[in-house]
């Protein structure tokens, strides 16, 4: 998008949508369908009254349509309404050709609030109508939530609901489910809702019982047995990842022992002297709290040894995928890396 476009953040937008200071044009788009849903959602539901909709409000989507639809139904007026609304769902699949929007944006109807909803990247800055976006536009892009960020996701979701967490338990949320942001916060209503109101705070206790996710077995807790070193509890939670059916298998705890061996790797760069804040600031960590495993692991591993458990890693995942393995069962490869990475 050129410089011109005005790129604006979530919380900007609703912000002003609440406020009720529209624009003419919305460009959602980005990897992280979350924001897109959230704020399409609220256009739809917020800007008519539900009297209004039934002659002003339009939603299309773009497999099912053609650019020329959309620019017709956003020239259109409303009728005994403020605003007519056109919302594009799945605009990455609209039909047509991309002048007629062009077209459209060089001069907007005032009075349309028109929304594209561009998921799963950004729009191509190099077409005719992107090119064409006016400046009156709203641009925002939705990106995917890294993993590091989560635990800070889940905190502010909850504490917009007056409910608190502790730290331990947002990251076994985080760790459990993922950056999947409309599954992580189905999940976090469902907790809620088992609140009592004089008690609004999340323990690791409650995300066990209405997540089911042990707060003794998780990748949590795998991570900080193997940066200290303890092996008979990093066995106990791969046998039992292994052996519970509802864990998925213990090859889920891949990525969460690569990206920690990654990161403690890129840990031993810290520039000065290595502190919790100086190992939280380096690696972008959420908090300082966050930091002290990696600082226990730069005491029990040395550089050369994580280089080696980095590519262990890398090997014991092809091999569960087949590659020059036939024999050996996922479990037993789980056990060899745990083996290889502990001793």
């Amino acid at each position: 998008m050129a410089e011109k476009k005005q790129k604006a953040t979530y919380e900007s937008i609703m912000r002003d949508l609440k406020n009720r200071n529209f624009a003419p044009i919305y460009i959602l788009q980005g990897e992280e369908a979350f924001y897109i849903d959230k704020i399409s959602d609220y256009i739809a539901d917020n800007v008519l009254t539900p009297e209004q909709r039934d002659f002003n409000q339009v939603i299309l989507f773009g497999a099912d349509t053609t650019d020329q639809r959309v620019v017709d139904e956003a020239r259109a007026y409303p009728m005994m309404a403020e605003h007519r609304v056109v919302i594009v769902k799945e605009s990455q699949s609209l039909k047509g050709d991309s002048s007629r929007l062009a077209n459209y944006f060089k001069k907007p109807v005032p009075t349309t609030i028109l929304v594209f909803c561009h998921k799963g990247g950004n729009i191509d800055g190099r077409t005719v109508a992107a090119k064409a976006i006016p400046s009156s536009a709203v641009v925002f892009e939705s990106k995917k939530k890294r993993d590091y960020e989560l635990p800070g996701f889940i905190s502010g979701y909850l504490k917009m609901r007056q409910a608190t967490i502790d730290e331990k338990a947002a990251r076994m949320i985080a760790d459990h489910i993922g950056s999947d942001l409309h599954r992580l916060t189905s999940e976090l209503d469902k907790v809620l809702i088992s609140l009592p109101k004089d008690n609004r705070r999340v323990t690791p206790e409650v995300v066990e019982h209405e997540i089911g996710v042990s707060k003794d077995f998780n990748t949590f807790e795998l991570r900080d047995a193997i940066a200290n070193k303890q092996v008979f509890k990093a066995n106990q939670i791969i046998s039992y990842f292994d052996k519970n059916s509802k864990t998925a298998g213990a090859f889920i705890l891949l990525p969460t022992l690569y990206n920690y061996f990654q990161n403690l790797m890129i840990a031993y760069y810290t520039p000065g002297q290595k502190t919790e804040a100086s190992v939280a600031q380096y690696l972008d960590l959420k908090s300082q709290w966050a930091a002290r495993a990696y600082l226990t692991g730069m005491r029990n591993y040395s550089g050369v040894k994580v280089m080696k458990i980095l590519e262990k890693i890398q090997e014991t995942d092809m091999k569960n995928k087949g590659v020059n393995n036939s024999t050996t069962p996922p479990a037993e490869l789980m056990k060899e890396l745990l083996f290889f990475i502990m001793h």
